[in-house]
């Protein structure tokens, strides 16, 4: 497979420097990203990047993801970001830990093949340098004036900018040229991917090696993924949607793929799946036909879901999904664990139960009227009943005086109570 055709096609090239594509058609060549380390989890922003480096080892190439334990180190030099905190040296390995792990659900480390995937942190060389040391060994190779020529310092420095840019900012992109350097040096990496408000930094990186050891490097960036309205993506009210289960269960992470535009599904799919240039034109085609049963969406929301967790995870959420909408059992009910539970009924009327209650059993009766005031009167609960409306944990109720005991609790503290199809209201015992 040629790896620029397959990103070209799927969308997902910015910029390029001339000669890449020709390096890449030569052989195997190795290549690298870098990934900011303050968070012990990834988010699904970072998966444009993750998903480049896939597809890179597909097509017979090496990756090497790179954590910027040094940046981490220093923090956010801007001091715009509220996310990327200063961290030491235990919470970074810590943090390289468990990324690891996650990377490891997308690219080869274990098999032994010559382009199995590499992860290094730049803490373990940058540590290494004084500052004289750098400023003699990087420094003297790059010019202000080709440092000031970059974008992304040009509109720092401008008249209007009252805050102007620190030199920990303005030096960020010897940094990150020195570890471009360094890989070529030790892995013969000739190639940097990113984000496209990367292109500066690593295009420096290109020309320090130019400079340093008259070799050849390259770079190529792919587009900033936003929302088809213009908003961030990868961010929901609740922040983040990370791929730690701990963090964004797989019931909300599937939720977010779902709930995509049909516009955005159609450019996700491309740039987040491994599904190929057929099978996705004609899951277009069919989703154009039909757009009421969002194909893309669900198609999209099973590949990512597969992918960063399991199909179990997957199967689970689709099962959660359906709850809502009339379809679950008590039986899905039962097996959902409390978290995934938790998800599904968030907002939802919540009343609370003595344990006692339940100790010898309560009457449908008397737990909805008396013991949480849920209905106003056993009158009216009768009248739900009757009209075939009234529903625990999905089974429906057909006397008010039949007795609900402990054995009904779900994950041993909640009972899911619903009034026609869409009213519920969670009982949790206390």
């Amino acid at each position: 497979m040629n790896f620029v055709e397959e990103l070209r096609w799927r969308g997902m090239i910015h910029d390029i420097m001339p000669g890449t594509e020709e390096l890449l058609n030569r052989g195997m060549t190795t290549a690298y990203v870098g990934i900011d380390p303050t968070a012990d989890s990834l988010h699904i922003g970072h998966m444009v990047s993750i998903m480049m480096l896939k597809h890179l080892q597909k097509c017979g190439h090496q990756p090497i993801a790179l954590l910027g334990g040094a940046t981490g180190m220093i923090g956010d030099p801007s001091g715009r970001s509220s996310e990327r905190n200063l961290l030491d040296e235990k919470e970074l390995r810590h943090n390289q830990e468990c990324i690891e792990k996650q990377l490891s659900r997308f690219l080869d480390f274990d098999s032994g093949a010559p382009n199995r995937a590499i992860l290094v942190n730049n803490y373990d060389w940058m540590k290494e340098y004084s500052f004289l040391g750098f400023i003699r060994d990087i420094g003297k190779h790059i010019t202000v004036n080709y440092m000031m020529s970059k974008d992304s310092v040009k509109k720092r420095i401008g008249a209007d900018d009252a805050q102007g840019m620190s030199f920990t900012e303005f030096s960020y992109q010897l940094v990150q040229g020195t570890d471009f350097l360094h890989l070529y040096n030790k892995y013969n990496c000739r190639l940097q991917m990113g984000g496209s408000d990367q292109w500066g930094n690593i295009v420096t990186g290109t020309e320090l090696i130019r400079r340093k050891t008259g070799g050849e490097a390259y770079a190529l960036t792919c587009p900033l993924i936003t929302k088809t309205d213009g908003s961030k993506f990868g961010k929901t009210e609740a922040g983040n949607v990370w791929l730690d289960p701990e963090k964004t269960s797989p019931y909300q992470f599937y939720q977010f793929w779902l709930n995509v535009s049909d516009a955005d599904a159609a450019w996700y799919i491309k740039i987040f799946t491994l599904l190929d240039r057929e099978g996705i034109e004609n899951l277009i085609s069919a989703h154009n036909r039909s757009p009421h049963e969002r194909l893309l969406q669900k198609r999209l929301a099973e590949e990512v879901t597969v992918m960063v967790h399991s199909r179990a995870d997957y199967l689970c959420a689709v099962e959660a999904s359906q709850i809502l909408f009339g379809k679950g059992t008590t039986e899905s009910l039962k097996r959902m664990n409390e978290s995934t539970f938790l998800d599904i009924f968030e907002g939802v009327p919540v009343f609370e139960v003595k344990n006692e209650v339940l100790q010898t059993g309560v009457t449908v009766g008397d737990l909805c009227t008396i013991h949480s005031n849920m209905i106003p009167s056993k009158g009216e609960l009768k009248r739900l009943i009757q009209g075939g409306g009234f529903s625990i944990n999905k089974i429906k109720i057909d006397n008010p005086d039949q007795k609900i005991g402990k054995d009904m609790l779900l994950n041993r503290k909640y009972l899911v109570v619903q009034k026609g199809k869409k009213n519920y209201f969670l009982i949790r015992v206390v």
